[in-house]
């Protein structure tokens, strides 16, 4: 079943601040397997103009995809998430993130698309800081695989 076209533009409210630690940026970056200091030591994050470790650039996946999940679980839209596989991944940084970030996720709908019976959406999400200022938008893709033909 196509989901409902009504629901692009939706907004989803901002999801509580997560505080990005350097314990969990480190872990991130030993599991992505990018050894680059600035991820670990203050000192070389410093040297590149940083005022704290930052993060890999995927690191925010974490937190944008948790956020999607409003979007995701709202029952209204009807998606049949044990159908969904990740589509795509897109991020625009304004900065890095840094440790000690105290990051907001606000989620948009910004398309739904049916292609072979399959139903593909888009999802932007606005990473903003404990200032209010734009960190990352991150876009997923979803798709909602097509239910087998029954016989």
């Amino acid at each position: 079943m196509a989901l409902d076209q009504s629901f692009v533009g939706r907004t989803y409210p901002p999801t509580a601040p997560y505080e990005v630690g350097r314990e969990k940026i480190r872990e991130f970056a030993e599991a992505v397997g990018d050894a680059d200091p600035a991820y670990t030591d203050t000192e070389a994050a410093k040297a590149l103009g940083h005022s704290e470790v930052i993060a890999p650039p995927t690191f925010v996946f974490a937190i944008t995809f948790k956020a999607a999940s409003q979007v995701v679980q709202d029952p209204r839209l009807g998606l049949d998430y044990s159908r969904v596989v990740h589509g795509d991944q897109k991020f625009a940084y304004t900065r890095p993130v840094r440790a000690g970030d105290r990051l907001t996720v606000t989620s948009t709908i910004e398309a739904i698309k049916s292609l072979a019976g399959n139903d593909i959406i888009d999802i932007r999400g606005e990473v903003h800081d404990e200032a209010g200022e734009h960190v990352v938008t991150a876009w997923t893709k979803l798709v909602a695989r097509a239910a087998a033909e029954e016989a």
